[in-house]
């Protein structure tokens, strides 16, 4: 293959393009937040450019800290339940045989065929009061009322009341690990492919049990895929917005939906974009360990 130092105008000529086109529409937009995260709000909602550190002092109170912390709290809770049952997903689609990984693939990926905001009004159907899953319950619990009634236990089960879930945290938590399951389950599914399967053959035939190799030969072997997938539920979860919005309450609010608070009905863009640029920071802040851990994992195998 050429070097490209060998030819540095046909490398200049394909790298103009998509360098014009990442600092036009990334680069200077995000500049230009940045720049607003240090004005001030004008009395009639419009942005003054000043340089004052007002906006992130006021992000940093307890009100907004609480619902950062809310929001750190239920990205992790949602990665977590997004481990627990996107591992073996991707532990069944790796393993399974070669003319079924391509329709199982093809099924975790379907749901971004359909739009985010169908999808999640989808589950507003689903949770609701008058939803599938209260209907079926009420459905149940007639028909076991009914069972009774006929062994001479009329009023056992008393009256059916619809369960409440939705508009509060628990629907937040199931809608966000319904939208971000698939970024955990492709990522592993990727590491578990490459995997070299004599490793688990020669744990095996060691004695070590199945669930031995698993914890100690399978997930360490697949653990970069891993924690990528865990790492980016974990960043897309802490900045959504849609998904509280529409399945959460009152309480449910969080840092996203704050960010969407002050550039909408607030029309404070300097705090929103203090907000943003906060939140930006925590997110290189974790990338950066991220990135440490992995150089020094790689280091160690280099040893």
């Amino acid at each position: 293959m050429e070097n490209w130092r060998d030819n540095r105008s046909l490398f200049a000529a394909l790298m103009v393009p998509p360098t014009f086109w990442l600092v036009l529409f990334f680069t200077l937009p995000l500049a230009l937040v940045w720049i607003y995260s240090f004005g001030e709000r004008g009395p009639q909602g419009q942005t003054l450019l000043a340089f004052s550190f007002a906006n992130y002092a006021r992000a940093l109170e307890w009100i907004h800290l609480g619902i950062l912390f809310k929001s750190l709290a239920i990205a992790a809770l949602t990665t977590a339940i997004s481990l627990l049952i996107g591992l073996p997903v991707a532990l069944g689609i790796a393993f399974a045989p070669k003319r079924w990984r391509g329709l199982l693939l093809v099924l975790v990926i379907l749901p971004f065929w359909t739009n985010l905001l169908i999808r999640t009004y989808a589950w507003i159907a689903v949770l609701r009061t008058t939803g599938f899953v209260n209907t079926g319950l009420e459905g149940a619990h007639g028909a076991l009322s009914a069972l009774l009634a006929g062994l001479g236990w009329p009023e056992a089960l008393g009256q059916f009341e619809p369960l409440s879930l939705l508009y509060n945290q628990r629907a937040v938590v199931v809608g966000l690990v319904y939208v971000h399951l698939p970024f955990l389950i492709l990522p592993v599914y990727a590491s578990l492919e490459k995997l070299d399967r004599s490793y688990l053959e020669a744990s095996l035939d060691l004695g070590a049990g199945h669930w031995r190799t698993l914890v100690s030969v399978l997930i360490p072997l697949a653990w970069p895929g891993i924690a990528s997938g865990a790492l980016l539920v974990f960043i897309l979860s802490l900045g959504t917005f849609l998904t509280p919005d529409l399945l959460g309450g009152t309480d449910s609010i969080m840092i996203g939906n704050l960010i969407a608070q002050q550039f909408g009905p607030s029309r404070d863009w300097p705090f929103g974009a203090a907000i943003s640029f906060l939140l930006m920071y925590l997110t290189f802040a974790v990338l950066w360990v991220r990135a440490g851990y992995a150089n020094r994992q790689q280091g160690q195998v280099t040893v």
